[in-house]
């Protein structure tokens, strides 16, 4: 009777843990997915652009949670006109490589023009604003001062101002989550389309909160209005959304790539590395055909950086630096996203090569002013050429860095 006992006791402790893991499992699965500010837009705050001529600033980013886009989903509205396009970097259907300068067209879909603001024009003129209404902006933000979909946003958000016609940011989530800040800050001396004003790195805010930064902090005074989230919590990683990832470029194929993007990219800007662009891994790589691959990583971990380790690599990338050349180098594996700090990393990497191989010169490059300008000042590139510690070199911005916090911390919508 005893064991008879043990043996229902067991079954019911076995039938509790197996449906309370059940019942935690389906409330994951049930949790309702952010709503991106197109979708906010559509079902409560349409009275922003109802019965007007809108303009809209997108990329295939711009998308709702069920993969249709943000200018179908106005195009089949009867009672709003969509009268303009216009695309960043890489257009707005993305089929323009990283640079390539982008003309006006008509977009065959839709037969709306189409206005290029990655080319000789970076701001829409007023020509192409005569017939606008309202501005919308509809992109996803990685996160991080180089990407130039920004800035692409702030000309805009002037061209409206001078235009006198309301500018609107539906927001989306910021992939790194709202509370990473990190990095040096810009120095305008280097100001440039891939840094314009002085804000961190790593700035930790969505691209609606960093509108209104720019909007108030920088003097831009435009009609300024954010389409919040809903839904959207500072913490969250792109995964905790719920919602789709669309390639944000070429390069960016995964959310968890805009993490690594600025782990490597400064580093990229040299154009001596390869960083696994042209291969199967952007920016999760950093190789050349000088590197001791094994030395490397060693070297790298032996610094237990938080939420990282490193595999040596070898490698020859399919296109971009070093094409079909044998490479070695090191595989960047983030294992806790939630510690993980990349422009650190970047500036422990960049320090390990300098102490290895102090007599391989890869920071002699044309394209060096590009790497001062991605790090906002040559103060990176002179400190490690110095032989400066990873640790000197990041306490040398934090006094800035607390500075910009303070400032960031005026414009967070959400807590």
């Amino acid at each position: 009777m005893q064991k008879l006992f043990y043996v229902l006791a067991l079954v019911v402790v076995i039938g509790w843990a197996v449906s309370a893991i059940s019942t935690q499992t389906a409330s994951k699965d049930d949790r309702v997915p952010v709503k991106t500010g197109i979708e906010v837009l559509l079902a409560d705050k349409f009275d922003l652009i109802k019965g007007k001529r809108v303009g809209l600033i997108t990329n295939p980013t711009g998308i709702a949670s069920d993969l249709s886009s943000s200018i179908d989903r106005l195009v089949a509205r009867p009672d709003v006109k969509l009268v303009a396009l216009f695309g960043p970097e890489h257009g707005v259907r993305g089929d323009f490589d990283a640079g390539a300068h982008i003309e006006t067209v008509v977009d065959t879909r839709t037969q709306i023009p189409l206005y290029s603001l990655y080319g000789q024009i970076r701001k829409p003129t007023p020509e192409m604003l005569k017939n606008v209404d309202v501005l919308l902006y509809d992109i996803q933000d990685i996160g991080c001062r180089s990407y130039t979909y920004i800035y692409t946003m702030a000309f805009a958000m002037e061209a409206a101002k001078e235009a006198g016609i309301p500018f609107v940011v539906l927001d989306r989530p910021n992939p790194l989550g709202g509370d990473l800040v990190e990095g040096p800050m810009l120095d305008l001396e280097y100001r440039s389309f891939i840094g314009y004003y002085p804000i961190a790195y790593v700035y930790g805010l969505t691209v609606g909160e960093l509108a209104a930064l720019f909007n108030q902090e920088y003097g831009i005074g435009c009609d300024l209005t954010v389409v919040e989230m809903v839904g959207w919590e500072r913490q969250m990683r792109f995964c905790d959304t719920r919602l789709p990832w669309v390639a944000t470029s070429p390069h960016i194929p995964r959310a968890l790539t805009a993490l690594f993007y600025p782990t490597t990219g400064i580093l990229g800007e040299l154009n001596t590395f390869n960083i696994g662009v042209g291969y199967t891994k952007p920016f999760e790589l950093v190789a050349a055909p000088w590197i001791d691959a094994e030395e490397l990583a060693d070297e790298l971990n032996s610094r237990n950086l938080p939420g990282v380790r490193f595999r040596a690599a070898h490698y020859r990338p399919f296109y971009s630096h070093f094409q079909g050349e044998l490479v070695h180098g090191v595989d960047i594996h983030i294992v806790l996203p939630e510690i993980f700090k990349p422009i650190l990393t970047q500036v422990h990497i960049l320090t390990a090569l300098q102490k290895l191989y102090p007599e391989q010169p890869f920071f002699d490059t044309a394209r060096s002013s590009s790497f001062d300008k991605a790090a906002g000042s040559d103060r990176l590139r002179q400190m490690v050429l110095e032989g400066r510690p990873a640790e000197e070199i990041i306490a040398s911005w934090q006094a800035d860095l607390h500075d910009f916090e303070k400032i960031r911390e005026k414009y967070l919508i959400y807590r």
